[in-house]
């Protein structure tokens, strides 16, 4: 059975990366080797004897220090696609279109070699991976647990809550929600992201794990601490570890 979790968005841009990356940090942390995956790369960049480098997926095994294997980075970036878009506009002529079969094996096969598989998403859940499946089809395929990475501010409730009430209706375990600093904060609206995240986990009726801060640099050991300033990681990644 596949063992792990997803990290998905609220919407693009909300620092999925940086949180997927912190979460394998963590678990490494704590004596588990996590593989990353980045299922659906749109954005990618090019190599120059073909194929193309996923540039989510090679920041989460920089900060990890993981140079996989061909075979290895494969399953972990199966499809990628160079316009940054979403998926189901990205496919070119010729290339092969993402669907979650497709998907759903790598990420199995990936999971016979690692302990854990993280997997990160694309965008938000309804994002088409093609022209008759979208993300969140993909996620009740894995039935993996899925961390909701918010962004912080006025807007977030709504947006957060109606992602949490999407997985619920499908069944998908929801391990907790993570609030993400994207960009320097304003003391204006201070007093809205204090609440946000007490006022999603009320009515959201789920764990939340609190905001990761905004780092001027981004290195293992900055994305290491800001982790463990979270709360309840221990009991939403339970089923990990040792």
């Amino acid at each position: 059975m596949l063992k792990g979790f997803v990290v998905t968005g609220t919407d693009t841009d909300v620092g999925k990366t940086h949180a997927t990356a912190a979460l394998c940090l963590w678990l490494r942390d704590r004596g588990v080797a996590v593989a990353p995956m980045k299922p659906v790369q749109t954005g990618s960049t090019p190599l120059p004897g073909g194929g193309f480098v996923a540039p989510d997926l090679q920041f989460t095994l920089d900060r990890l220090g993981d140079a996989p294997s061909t075979t290895d980075r494969a399953l972990m970036q199966p499809f990628c696609y160079g316009p940054a878009c979403s998926p189901h506009l990205a496919v070119g002529p010729g290339e092969p279109e993402p669907t979650v079969s497709a998907i759903a094996a790598a990420a199995n096969r990936l999971g016979t070699r690692a302990p854990a598989v993280a997997v990160e998403g694309a965008g938000g859940l309804m994002v088409p991976l093609n022209r008759r499946e979208t993300m969140i089809d993909l996620f009740a395929a894995l039935a993996l647990p899925v961390v909701l990475v918010a962004r912080v501010g006025l807007g977030t409730i709504n947006h957060a809550l109606l992602s949490v009430e999407a997985l619920k209706r499908r069944g998908i375990p929801v391990a907790g929600v993570m609030f993400n600093e994207t960009r320097p904060q304003s003391d204006d609206d201070a007093f809205i992201r204090a609440d946000n995240p007490a006022t999603v986990a009320y009515f959201g009726e789920v764990p939340v794990f609190g905001t990761l801060p905004f780092l001027p640099e981004t290195s293992a050991a900055a994305l290491l601490a800001a982790a463990r300033g979270l709360d309840g990681l221990d009991r939403a990644f339970a089923h990990l570890l040792p």
